[in-house]
């Protein structure tokens, strides 16, 4: 927790850097391209769901020395309860951040694929970049990873301004044209008012499944907890929290008008993925100078995301599996030394994923944010039903957990498991269409209903204080 002495406006910028990888860099241009600025309306739910994590969760973070968020769940509930959503944490954050490192060595692998043979690009590119993150990650822990943060911020601002004046030297007319043609177009279409499951960007799926997703993002995910918890205090940390969500809201327009940029350059031109049009344009359009700053950008983006999970996922090794298990103290030796070793695994392990992901047509945006709302459900679920039901215990929050995250899997999934099992094709039907903005709140629906229900279920019980 770096001693808790990071200053707000550091925590702020460490919280948007680690939020912001090579898929916004690159993939959030790419949805503009496909479509129009509808993605602003999750954003906005971005900053909904950070308030009430301020006013409801992070008291409750700082009434103790808690380490990680879900040290949270054992004084609520007890330690499997603990253990259990530390481990879902976990898997779902690495198979996440491996997909962000893979995004990473798109532009990289266009930009140097004269010098490297086909075949080794990507892993070439994916080694180079997990092995520096790891490097001082390891050495420097929490305060280097906020402070590289605030540098890397800096850097991949600078990348998305430097494209958005570059784009109107580059469009006949500049960006009043670009405007005009992208008005006529509809691409500068911020707000749909209907009510569909199966559409990504309407304005209420933003405001209810874009703040679930940052409920659960920024209050169960321990990648941002363990930034807020370095803060100097309570009020700090509050600051941090709800100014973040207006710098990522502007941050998000950024990028959203290069992709607006990015159409009117290119118009008809097919592409064979949405993520290669701004790396195109790189490529192509960029002198050698600001190309090598758009790479900084991206290589910026991308490493702090990863180290901040590095040491998110080393935090909740250590604090809520090894400590538990060996009885050791927080301060002994041997607790530091395991927390490296668990970050130099970690490190290797992110790689390894992503050395196995394969691209796919959709944003791999997407495929990241869905990854991780198939879990995030569960873990809000968790911590909303610690706090508003007084009769839960601990085993009925593992079961809430438990068949919400399952629940989900047949939502998420439902499509390859409808292909894999042509009987289930009908009862699964329903969920085939359901948009990714909307798995954590059916997730955290579930998780606290079946939680509620179980706690009604068993008579015997010792309840929580």
């Amino acid at each position: 927790m770096a001693d808790r002495a990071i200053p707000w406006w550091a925590v702020l910028f460490s919280i948007v850097a680690s939020e912001t990888s090579a898929l916004t860099f690159i993939s959030i241009p790419g949805l503009a391209w496909l479509g129009n600025l509808g993605f602003l309306e999750i954003v906005a739910g971005y900053i909904v769901g950070r308030v009430i994590v301020a006013f409801l969760l992070l008291p409750r973070y700082f009434e103790g020395e808690l380490v990680t968020a879900y040290a949270l769940l054992e004084t609520r509930f007890g330690p499997r309860a603990r253990r259990f959503t530390s481990i879902v944490f976990m898997v779902t954050r690495a198979v996440a951040d491996s997909v962000r490192v893979f995004a990473t060595a798109i532009p990289i692998a266009l930009i140097i694929g004269d010098v490297v043979p086909r075949a080794q690009l990507m892993p070439a590119a994916i080694c180079v970049l997990g092995a520096l993150t790891v490097v001082y990650t390891y050495k420097g822990g929490m305060r280097a990873v906020v402070w590289t943060e605030l540098v890397q911020a800096g850097v991949y601002i600078l990348g998305g301004i430097s494209a958005i004046v570059l784009l109107g030297q580059s469009v006949d007319g500049g960006w009043s044209a670009i405007l005009e043609r992208a008005s006529a177009a509809g691409k500068l279409t911020a707000l749909d008012w209907s009510f569909s499951l199966t559409k990504p960007h309407t304005v209420w799926a933003g405001l209810l499944g874009g703040g679930c997703l940052a409920m659960a993002s920024h209050g169960a995910d321990q990648l941002i907890v363990q930034r807020l918890l370095s803060s100097k205090s309570l009020k700090d940390a509050q600051r941090a929290l709800i100014g973040s969500g207006f710098v990522v809201f502007a941050q998000f327009t950024l990028f959203l008008m290069v992709g607006v940029g990015l159409w009117a350059l290119y118009g008809d031109r097919t592409f064979s993925a949405p993520d290669q049009v701004f790396p195109t344009f790189i490529v192509e359009r960029m002198p050698p100078g600001l190309i090598g700053l758009i790479v900084a950008a991206i290589l910026a983006a991308t490493m702090s995301t990863h180290a901040g999970t590095i040491n998110a996922l080393a935090a909740a090794t250590t604090h809520d599996i090894y400590l538990p298990l060996s009885k050791r103290g927080a301060d002994d030796p041997a607790t530091l030394r395991f927390g490296k070793l668990a970050a130099l695994a970690w490190g290797i392990g992110l790689t390894a994923g992503a050395l196995l992901y394969k691209e796919q047509g959709t944003p791999v945006v997407v495929v990241a944010l869905s990854v991780s709302s198939f879990t995030y459900g569960g873990l809000l679920g968790s911590f909303l039903l610690g706090i508003f039901s007084k009769r839960a215990a601990e085993r009925d929050a593992i079961v809430g957990l438990s068949v919400g995250i399952a629940a989900m899997t047949f939502v998420v999934f439902a499509k390859p498991i409808a292909a894999a099992v042509p009987a289930l094709t009908s009862p699964l039907s329903p969920f085939f269409g359901i948009a990714w903005p909307w798995y954590v709140l059916i997730g955290t629906t579930l998780t606290v209903s079946a939680g509620v229900l179980s706690s009604r279920l068993w008579p015997t019980r010792v309840l929580a204080a």
